[in-house]
């Protein structure tokens, strides 16, 4: 049997997903949630509450919430690089971020050929330490999540960044609203949400597929699958290579051949997700008001090593 946690769509989602378990809340009272990222050192999650210009921590030890940060420059997403320090996209920055060893703030990156970025969305580190990131427009659209004003870009893209040599380029430019982004197992694709809906009639709402180039470049870029419901917008990989997306029902499920498989339904619009816990088998929902868990029969991608 499986509990009403899980939209069961083909048979070969039950062997990823533990039959007796149910979602739990973690918390409630965000606006917003997005950008989780764990840390498996101190068994903690750090996420984003963007209007409440925040970010929160959530202990796993004792399952205590506290304010990490606040004010916190409206940050969105973020990741933790092979070393173990948080690396985030600010909205209000505009700019990518870490937090040294140190507990010190370094800005990564702020600006392309002079021009300063939009509002950086999400952001991954791939194995040879350089940063991937998407930079739409939303942080500088409104007040709610940032401070309005004019894109100095024109546009909104996907970058990459070697903090080894200060070098940044664009690596993809055909975006509406380029967001979530992550990479395939080995590395040798990246996907790529385009949330483009929210500025365009009719405009994208699905994740693209890139091969990535021993040089950086990516090439290709085919849709790789059309959300059934609402937005995909952040997103992890397990290592099997299944897509575990947000979308505006709960978290769908996708395998490597983009075949919806099934849904984790969480009873609010999710943003992004992330895998933690011991074994790594614990998914962290960000779902609008609530920061939401479920254990699953999969692990997601290891970050070290």
């Amino acid at each position: 049997m499986i509990t009403d946690t899980f939209e069961v769509l083909d048979k070969r989602f039950i062997k990823f997903v533990q039959g007796n378990v149910h979602k739990e809340v973690l918390y409630t009272g965000t606006r917003w949630a997005e950008g989780p990222a764990y840390f498996p050192a101190g068994r903690y999650l750090i996420w984003s509450d963007i209007p409440n210009n925040r970010l929160m921590r959530y202990d796993e030890t004792d399952g205590s919430v506290s304010v990490f940060q606040s004010p916190s420059r409206y940050q969105n997403g973020h990741t933790v690089d092979r070393q173990g320090r948080l690396v985030s996209c600010e909205h209000q920055g505009r700019c990518i971020s870490r937090i040294e060893l140190d507990g010190t703030t370094t800005v990564l990156v702020d600006n392309y050929q002079g021009k300063r970025l939009n509002s950086p969305n999400d952001v991954v580190v791939k194995s040879d330490g350089t940063i991937w990131f998407t930079d739409p427009t939303y942080g500088i659209d409104h007040e709610y999540e940032g401070d309005f004003a004019e894109s100095e870009l024109g546009g909104s893209y996907v970058f990459r960044f070697d903090p080894a040599t200060g070098d940044l380029r664009v690596v993809a430019d055909d975006f509406v609203k380029p967001n979530g982004l992550a990479f395939s197992p080995d590395e040798s694709i990246l996907y790529i949400a385009d949330t483009g809906m929210t500025h365009v009639e009719n405009g994208p709402q699905h994740i693209r597929a890139f091969k990535v180039e021993e040089d950086g470049k990516l090439s290709g870029g085919d849709i790789f699958a059309e959300c059934t419901y609402g937005l995909f917008d952040g997103f992890r990989l397990d290592v099997h290579g299944n897509i575990w997306t947000s979308a505006g029902d709960g978290v769908h499920c996708y395998t490597p051949q983009a075949e919806l498989i099934g849904k984790i339904l969480t009873g609010e619009v999710v943003s992004n997700v992330e895998f933690g816990g011991i074994k790594r088998n614990r998914l962290f929902i960000c779902a609008t008001t609530t920061l939401q868990a479920v254990y699953l029969r999969t692990q997601g991608l290891p970050r070290f090593g």
